[in-house]
């Protein structure tokens, strides 16, 4: 179409068909919230420009003589599906008043600056009620917007470890272990989204807007809840276990290897003395059970480093899947170590149709998971693939803002808006 309009399948069944969401959100907080909202049917229009584009779009790992590799970054278009793209300078005065029309025909704008930045725009609350009284803002700074540090910088390894969960995890003796991913982020762009359900509901219900504020640090901190109970009744500091549970007889066992894969394993988790009979029973152990040191729940806890032994014992003459299939069957909780090619490949997933196919015009076809929100009578799923920088432009400003092409092209040639992103730039 001439204006560029997305060819978007917009599927009027979805549950947030209609809904309208701003995003100014970067990285990986806030794009995930907001890719689960576009996962159930609203309308997202993320907003670059050439000198603060995505910062994502640089993790490639391609070579920087790939072409257009600003647009064939996995954990870009992981977190970017069934969005539309736009470009607006929003540090000018043109692109805030561009950015102001487009919030007044918004339901919901997200941010994810430091807490001053959104207000150095001209776009805090304040600003776009003054637009859309009923607008609502879902701001997720690391720190919040109040208290002696809501000016600090933090991504979701800091949150991380702010949180106090990089305590909590590690080997005895060796220190804080972060987490493989930066599970700050997901988190908090989790309940982000679950709050701006919240949000529509309330103003569907009064006609109000509000500004919601989810800081990425206490939003880590309820995942560690027991232990931050535990202390306040207790005074007790927890020590690292590693692989281990405060009370459950539990661990990561190696196994035999099995194709190309020389490292394999599987998890075991065992709580009742039923479950733990029916273990030593698989591992054709059945006196264990009536073995004192491993008699009830506190026993096995004290004796951990021998049970270790008996079970490693067993799964090193087996593969991961044999293991825990022969454990699961005599209803003990176990699951093999998946490595990324066997979770590709995993039959149970296969049969739900979990993975989705995707094929974007410049990265390609892949798979990828599918909505994880599984709605019985309106499901959603990957309308569209993730955009490329800029893509959306045209649909934009020519139809949802009114411009003519000589406007746009002024735009373009006043530095407003960009067809690419600057390199030098996050390069």
């Amino acid at each position: 179409m001439a204006s560029g309009a997305p060819e978007l399948s917009a599927d009027a069944r979805l549950p947030l068909a209609g809904v309208r969401v701003l995003d100014l959100t970067m990285v990986w907080a806030g794009p995930v919230g907001t890719r689960f909202l576009a996962d159930m049917g609203a309308e997202v229009i993320k907003v670059e420009c050439a000198r603060a584009w995505d910062q994502l779009r640089s993790l490639h790992f391609l070579g920087g003589d790939t072409e257009r590799w600003w647009d064939k970054s996995a954990y870009f278009n992981h977190n970017n599906r069934n969005k539309y793209a736009c470009t607006l300078n929003l540090k000018t005065a043109r692109g805030r008043e561009l950015a102001l029309r487009l919030v007044a025909g918004s339901d919901l704008v997200f941010e994810n600056y430091r807490a001053d930045v959104i207000g150095t725009f001209g776009l805090d609350y304040d600003d776009l009620r003054a637009v859309k009284p009923d607008i609502i803002l879902v701001s997720m700074p690391s720190h919040g917007k109040s208290g002696p540090e809501a000016d600090h910088v933090a991504y979701g390894t800091n949150v991380e470890q702010l949180s106090g969960l990089a305590s909590l995890s590690g080997y005895p003796g060796l220190g804080p272990h972060k987490s493989a991913i930066a599970y700050g982020d997901p988190n908090a762009g989790t309940l982000a989204a679950a709050a701006a359900l919240a949000a529509l509901h309330h103003r569907r219900r009064t006609g109000e807007g509000q500004h919601i504020e989810v800081a990425q640090w206490e939003a880590m901190i309820p995942n560690i809840g027991e232990f931050v109970l535990g202390y306040g009744m207790t005074g007790g500091q927890p020590e690292s276990i590693a692989n281990r549970h405060i009370s459950r007889a539990q661990g990561v066992y190696a196994c035999a290897p099995e194709g190309d894969a020389a490292d394999a394993w599987v998890a075991v988790s065992v709580g009742s003395d039923d479950a733990f009979a029916a273990l030593c029973r698989t591992i054709g152990r059945p006196e264990l059970a009536r073995d004192e040191r491993f008699a009830d729940v506190v026993s096995r806890h004290h004796h951990h480093d021998a049970l270790d032994e008996i079970i490693g014992a067993w799964t090193a003459g087996r593969t991961h899947r044999d293991a825990a299939a022969a454990l699961q069957a005599a209803g003990v909780a176990a699951a093999p170590v998946l490595r990324i090619p066997e979770l590709m490949a995993d039959e149970h997933l296969q049969a739900r149709g979990f993975w989705e196919s995707v094929t974007h015009a410049i990265a390609g076809t892949w798979e990828m998971e599918g909505v994880v929100w599984r709605l019985g009578r309106t499901p959603g799923h990957v309308r569209v693939p993730p955009p490329c920088y800029a893509e959306h432009n045209g649909w934009v400003l020519h139809d949802l803002l009114g411009l003519d092409d000589a406007a746009v092209a002024a735009l373009e040639r006043d530095g407003i808006i960009s067809s690419a992103p600057d390199l030098r730039i996050h390069a």
